[in-house]
């Protein structure tokens, strides 16, 4: 019978130990545990990054999985552990705003600051939670411990404001760049659905040094030597460059601001 499932997700990189040393723990206290790294390559303390690549990938997964997030630049701060439960999905996190746009997207949730010191790693370092505190807990809730036991519903969770474009004037937004990918595809807040509808109008979107008033449907059709604007599969706008480095040509990364007009 296959055991709980648990899911990673960090800025750790896979050149040092500390993933590794998180399963570790895990398995210690979960030997039944299912570990699936969801990426351990999210750019240095970039939380935007993180929660885009969460949202993306979380409803992936079964109900019951519990989903491991460790992108935390305030380690050792007092910014606080927190456990969520959203859509019968679970989620360990510190409190940073690393899960927002997982709050807008599943209304129904509760988060609890986590308190129990005693599901934690001892001695616990001061710089290094994902082992000694985020993967216990996560292993601990995976042999049964219940979510009551890890503390108690607070509702000042911190919700940061990158996961919607914000109007400034009359036909104009500012958004922001949830992520870079490996190709260099600059994924935006602006949610396809709602804005391809100025693919038929003439739009300026500012990011970075580049001004891009061009859209296109696939990668293949447009020129090689010209920024672009397409709907891409994770739902978002996107500004892109054919069979080139869209981020490296405009001079931007993930959480850098993006304006579209309407011209």
């Amino acid at each position: 019978m296959k055991g709980p499932l648990i899911t990673l997700l960090t800025d750790f990189g896979l050149a040092d130990h500390f993933a590794g040393a998180m399963k570790g723990v895990i398995l210690g206290i979960c030997p039944t545990a299912q570990i699936i790294d969801i990426s351990h390559e999210v750019a240095p303390y970039a939380v935007t990054e993180a929660g885009f690549t969460l949202a993306q990938a979380w409803r992936c997964f079964p109900e019951g999985t519990m989903h491991v997030v460790v992108v935390d630049p305030g380690v050792g701060s007092a910014r606080r552990p927190i456990l969520v439960e959203a859509d019968k999905h679970y989620f360990v996190a510190p409190d940073n705003g690393v899960l927002t746009m997982l709050y807008d997207e599943a209304a129904k949730h509760e988060v609890r600051e986590i308190t129990a010191s005693r599901y934690f790693r001892q001695p616990m370092s001061r710089t290094f939670h994902g082992r000694d505190l985020f993967a216990p807990v996560a292993a601990h809730w995976a042999t049964g411990v219940g979510m009551t036991e890890f503390g108690d519903l607070i509702h000042d969770y911190v919700r940061l404001p990158f996961s919607r474009p914000v109007r400034t004037e009359e036909g104009c937004w500012l958004g922001t760049i949830l992520k870079v990918d490996r190709f260099g595809n600059v994924i935006t807040n602006f949610v396809s659905e709602e804005w391809q509808r100025f693919f038929g109008q003439r739009f300026a979107m500012t990011v970075g040094e580049r001004v891009v008033s061009r859209s296109g449907s696939n990668y293949a059709g447009m020129p090689r030597d010209s920024l672009f604007v397409i709907a891409g599969s994770a739902g978002y706008l996107e500004v892109s460059l054919n069979q080139g480095n869209a981020a490296r040509a405009a001079g931007v990364k993930a959480g850098d601001p993006v304006e579209i007009r309407v011209v």
